[in-house]
């Protein structure tokens, strides 16, 4: 089966370059010159590996792989960029890049990375999937839905348990009352209600109450965060 790469670069000529090349290597290729049009593509967990300028229109580079990891997605990302230094491959790696790669380069060297990117999802990809996540004294079954704190066992209803895995699945991060609403209520826009900060409510509640320590942060006019440290 055809490995599936996503191309986003805003210079016409290099993309159609890169297109050329690893289509040719064997690859199915798209193409698109916009960060945010590649954070939408990327963001359909279609593709075994994206490939984007770290400079680009809309949204850069950096900050679409960023957002890219935001919302859970693991797709393998690749960093082109004449930006050169240690601290701006430092800085791509930080972003959530598995590899950063600086202009001038040869093609024989992209196609090297991009085969060993692949490799490494195809690696990632066969692991068995957790069934368990934990944060803390906090663990979560997948499979049964059970939560426990501290061996304690913890009832919790169908939406309280989705959010609650969404912010285990994101521990230590920040989440946006944006991002709840679209992944647990599937809601695109803002309904102009605190549907989001009820649940959290309940759920800190239920996770906290008779525990010494908090484990439901909230982050003045960012979000929340699930963390077994302050």
């Amino acid at each position: 089966m055809s490995r599936k790469i996503l191309i986003v670069e805003d210079d016409a000529s290099t993309a159609a370059y890169l297109a050329k090349g690893l289509s040719e290597a064997g690859y199915s290729v798209e193409t698109c010159r916009d960060g945010r049009d590649g954070l939408f593509l990327a963001s359909e967990g279609i593709f075994d590996l994206v490939v984007a300028d770290r400079m680009l229109p809309g949204l850069d580079g950096l900050a679409m792989i960023s957002a890219i990891r935001a919302a859970g997605i693991g797709t393998p990302t690749l960093v082109l960029s004449a930006l050169a230094s240690v601290d701006d491959r430092v800085d791509g790696l930080k972003a959530g890049a598995d590899d950063y790669l600086c202009k001038p380069y040869s093609f024989a060297e992209l196609s090297a990375r991009v085969e060993a990117l692949v490799r490494r999802g195809d690696r990632a990809a066969a692991e068995p999937t957790k069934t368990k996540l934990s944060v803390g004294d906090l663990e979560v079954d997948l499979l049964s839905r059970i939560v426990t704190r501290a061996g304690r066992a913890i009832p919790l209803g169908a939406r309280e348990f989705n959010l609650l895995e969404f912010l285990v699945r994101h521990a230590g991060q920040v989440v946006t009352r944006t991002m709840m609403l679209e992944k647990i209520w599937n809601y695109h826009f803002d309904p102009g209600s605190n549907v989001v900060d009820v649940h959290i409510g309940r759920l800190r509640r239920k996770l906290e109450d008779g525990f010494s320590s908090p484990i439901l942060h909230t982050v003045r006019g960012a979000g929340y965060r699930l963390s077994a440290e302050g």
